[in-house]
């Protein structure tokens, strides 16, 4: 891997990079944060730093300049109220992503997923009249039948090891099997060289054995193939051959977008930490369908507001009913277990995510995942006092909370056939036998219990603050939760008038997030990203795929997850081939990070202080500026060999080496 990652690092030796790493990025991550730089005494310089650093995914070229002028206390202010900052540049930018403003049926109707396809190829929907989106369905249930025909002639498993390894959700991916190695295509070239609409316009007309063929022999070329197409075709062309990857794909760009661009950047950072602490998996099916409302209509309108009303849009989301198993979860002597045995589950055949071990659970229905998890995860934390009898208990009051024709992108329905008669005992609360109203009164209680306010401020508290965030603001944060009735915007306040937010030694201090650096990267360096998708594939190389954490505990916000030699080495890379302009869909101007005099120098090390200080605000150690400054005089930095005129350096590489240093990985 260490010869790879060096391998992409063009333009230093694979011996200059080591050296690098060895002596300035490794020893930086060690322990705890070095010294703080000496400039560190909060002046409002320093204070627009660190606010930038901690409430936005960092600093764009010009904002400390611009928080400094309005004021750090000021800009805090404005930030905690989104609705003031006009995000029209934005908005504009996310325009082409049809998908971030489809409700779920439409998005269904538009990009089907496996169960319409199957219910279309065995007669029991018809083919959609639009022509574009009866060439997608005519696609894909020739794509099903071949399937279903290659499974019809191999060998059966046994019905034992069917059980054993029957997938638990049935509308995931289901192109999984290792494919053969395809022969060239003659027809690729061809095709790559027509302008985009001939393009476009020949993949529709061709007939589905055909395009089958020539789209699998593309493989790789993606960018080739989508290259200088609209939207709306670059969306057909895709669904021709995956309709669910279109849905992930505008998802996860739109995400990248937002986070870059928006200038409501703390409500960003804010609806990425409820989606992280409240955390869906893409890849479990239909769930690629239900994370765009998830995020767009239940994180995003109450990522400020009061902490119960976000609690309960989660507990009705499709997105989390879906990822927990809840909407198939049945009360052992609810109405539908007693009357119908094998009740058909709205005629899916699905099996829970991560089923109990009782088994008497199992044979009643009974699903204990949300249970558990909005205890454990959402609300009063692992030890936050509840027994396996809450759970179970709380898994029974929520019984009936479930989803209406899920394949078709419906919605949260209660349904009192499923739900578990009686009262229930809480937290040694009893909840009254009262439907719907039971998980409601749940909620309630959870959201405003003491051992709820410290765990998810202890949380906020680590990411904004320290990965050991002091007991004091924890318990300062936690009383402004319970008196507020848990206003998110009033116990942000709370923390952000606190001195321990603005303690010396907070700043830069926490590691970025794979998410957090590659974000800051594309601020700093003034990007313009117009395909967002090749910088998507990059945080999968970094371990943190987009809305692709599998287990309900989101991504850890600490240090010790993200900090090893070869995850600094793939930040490095990252760096270098953004700023060299080696990374797809995405231009840097490296000449507009330094001004005047430095504009024009061929002095390699004038251009080195300039960008320290429009990068870092000068905040670099010794130890970085000397190993970067040791390598000025490198050919694929200075751009001399022997005896050749003076040149203006290479400020791509240089900039790449801070943004790949010590001190930018860290807010």
């Amino acid at each position: 891997m260490l010869a790879r990652h060096r391998q992409v690092a063009a333009g230093l030796t694979a011996g200059a990079l080591a050296v690098f790493f060895a002596s300035a990025i490794l020893p930086g991550y060690a322990g705890k944060k070095k010294e703080t730089p000496a400039s560190v005494g909060m002046s409002d310089n320093v204070r627009a730093v660190h606010a930038l650093n901690r409430l936005t995914f960092g600093p764009k070229p010009g904002d400390v300049d611009k928080v400094t002028s309005i004021g750090v206390d000021r800009w805090i202010e404005l930030q905690l109220h989104p609705e003031k900052i006009d995000d029209g540049a934005l908005e504009a930018r996310l325009s082409p992503l049809r998908v971030l403003r489809m409700n779920t049926k439409e998005m269904v109707e538009n990009f089907p997923p496996p169960p319409v396809i199957r219910a279309v190829a065995e007669g029991r929907e018809s083919l959609p009249s639009d022509p574009t989106k009866r060439a997608i369905y005519t696609a894909q249930v020739d794509r099903f039948r071949v399937k279903e025909s290659a499974k019809q002639e191999s060998p059966k498993p046994d019905a034992e090891s069917a059980t054993d390894t029957k997938p638990s959700d049935e509308i995931a991916e289901t192109d999984t099997a290792p494919r053969p190695r395809r022969e060239a295509d003659p027809r690729v070239n061809d095709l790559l060289s027509m302008p985009p609409d001939q393009r476009a316009e020949t993949i529709l007309r061709m007939n589905p054995e055909d395009r089958r063929a020539l789209l699998g022999s593309l493989r790789g070329k993606r960018e080739e193939l989508l290259a200088g197409m609209t939207p709306q075709q670059k969306e057909t062309t895709v669904a021709l051959q995956n309709p669910q990857q279109v849905v992930a794909d505008e998802l996860v760009e739109g995400k990248l977008l937002s986070a870059t661009y928006s200038e409501r950047q703390l409500d960003e950072v804010m609806t990425d930490f409820w989606l992280n602490h409240f955390n869906v998996f893409i890849g479990k099916g239909q769930d690629r369908y239900f994370l765009v409302g998830y995020e767009r209509d239940v994180i995003r309108p109450r990522a400020l507001g009061k902490f119960e009303d976000l609690l309960v849009a989660t507990a009705e989301s499709p997105a989390m009913l879906f990822y927990l198993d809840n909407w198939l979860s049945i009360g052992p002597d609810s109405e539908a277990a007693r009357g119908i045995p094998n009740y058909p589950r709205y005629g899916w055949r699905r099996r829970p995510m991560n089923p109990g071990n009782n088994a008497k659970n199992k044979s009643s229905g009974l699903n204990e995942n949300y249970g558990r998890e909005l205890m454990e995860l959402h609300t009063l934390g692992v030890n936050g006092g509840y027994t396996q009898k809450d759970v179970t208990e709380v898994a029974r009051v929520f019984t009936g909370w479930t989803l209406k024709q899920p394949r078709q992108g419906g919605g949260f329905t209660f349904n009192q056939r499923l739900h578990e008669p009686g009262d229930k005992l809480v937290l040694d609360q009893r909840i009254k036998s009262n439907g719907q109203k039971e998980g409601l009164e749940v909620l309630h209680i959870l959201a405003h219990h003491p051992a709820t306010a410290k765990f998810v401020c202890n949380k906020l508290a680590m990411r904004f603050v320290s990965d050991d965030p002091p007991a004091a603001l924890v318990t300062r944060m936690s009383q402004t939760f319970l008196t507020k009735d848990g206003d998110i915007r009033e116990v942000l306040r709370t923390m952000f008038a606190s001195p321990e937010f603005w303690a010396a030694d907070t700043y830069r201090a926490k590691v970025k997030t794979p998410l957090e650096f590659v974000v800051s990267s594309l601020r700093a360096s003034g990007a313009d990203v117009t395909d967002a998708a090749p910088t998507v594939r990059q945080l999968q190389n970094m371990g943190m795929p987009l809305y692709g954490m599998q287990p309900p505990t989101g991504y850890s916000m600490q240090a010790s997850t993200w900090v090893n030699s070869s995850a600094l080495l793939g930040r490095m890379n990252f760096a270098l081939a953004l700023t060299s302009g080696r990374l797809k869909g995405t231009q840097v101007d490296t000449s507009s990070q330094y001004t005047g005099e430095a504009r024009s120098t061929n002095d390699p090390s004038h251009v080195l202080a300039n960008l320290e200080q429009a990068l870092l605000a000068g905040d670099v150690s010794k130890q970085t500026h000397d190993t970067i400054a040791a390598h000025l005089a490198d050919d694929s930095i200075s751009q001399r060999k022997l005896d050749d005129p003076a040149r203006p350096p290479n400020t791509a590489m240089i900039e790449g080496l801070l943004l790949g240093s010590p001190e930018f990985q860290r807010r």
